[in-house]
């Protein structure tokens, strides 16, 4: 058998102790199905005074999903949503021709400790679909369907389909993403659900047809297979994402995404010029590095 393709990511603080480990892109693996951005934040317990707002800034060519283990954000954009993004719910925004938004605290959260963990991923959007319009999903954790396993444990069915069950969230492509947990020593045979896989454990490791694999580490499995996974001593949290590849390789700069860099260079120019929609009723604006192309 092929073996697996380990990532472990490189980290950086964003806030004072808000520690962020992104795993995609690496130099060694772009992208798991559509997936070309994983990143995941915390655990942690953010002290009162730290400022863990993230303003307003643009996305293109893209979907970002959102989803939380712990503590909640208030998602804001320029088609005027205004939503609190709560653990377990999915929040899929198409950026398509371009979006603008921002990620605060909850009001009722600020100048008090809070926890913050979870992943932020972005989605490649089919080169045909770049310029479609933006638009925002949201799934709340009740609606999303959950999958009792033989072995043990249980699947949440984020998006796209396992084991005879459909997420409600609309994908623009075929797409995978599970939340999975295992109990003590449990074994799960995963079959091949996506032409391309990946498993992480945020705060749990596993092993992974044989092999340890750390948590915060990512294991891609080869094309096509599936795994045997195992759950340590203390039971397993982890997530799957895949799904079909990328139709052709994308360009990633800043916060847009395109197969056609002059895509890239436009939406760069527009925001320099302000020429994306405002949020309404959010202030604060994040400035692009300088377009280097």
């Amino acid at each position: 058998m092929t073996e697996l393709l380990r990532l472990s990511g490189r980290q950086s603080e964003v806030a004072a102790g808000l520690r962020v480990r992104r795993i995609l892109p690496d130099l060694a693996r772009r992208a798991v199905g559509p997936f070309v951005f994983f990143d995941h934040f915390g655990p942690v317990t953010l002290a009162p005074e730290v400022d863990s707002d993230v303003g307003g800034h643009p996305h293109t060519g893209l979907a970002t999903v959102t989803y939380l283990f712990a503590g909640r954000q208030i998602h804001r954009d320029s088609l005027g949503t205004v939503q609190a993004i709560e653990p377990g719910a999915v929040n899929w925004m198409t950026a398509g021709r371009g979006i603008v938004h921002s990620e605060r605290a909850h009001d009722d959260d600020r100048g008090h400790a809070r926890p913050a963990h979870g992943l932020q991923l972005w989605v490649a959007l089919p080169p045909e679909l770049e310029e479609t319009d933006p638009a925002f999903q949201h799934v709340p954790a009740k609606d999303i369907p959950v999958v009792e396993l033989p072995e043990g444990g249980q699947a949440q069915v984020l998006v796209g389909q396992a084991w005879g069950v459909s997420s409600p969230v609309r994908a623009a492509s075929p797409t995978l993403y599970l939340d999975v947990t295992l109990p003590p020593q449990a074994v799960l045979n995963l079959p091949a659900l996506a032409p391309e896989m990946a498993l992480y454990g945020p705060t749990t490791g596993l092993v992974v047809d044989g092999e340890p694999v750390g948590a915060g580490e990512m294991a891609v499995l080869p094309t096509g297979q599936g795994a045997a996974v195992q759950a340590g001593p203390a039971g397993a949290r982890f997530v799957v994402i895949g799904g079909a590849p990328l139709a052709q390789p994308v360009r990633m700069w800043w916060n847009f995404v395109s197969t056609d860099r002059q895509r890239i260079a436009d939406a760069a120019r527009r925001w320099a010029e302000g020429g994306f929609a405002p949020i309404p009723g959010d202030t604060g604006r994040i400035a692009a590095p300088p377009w280097r192309g």
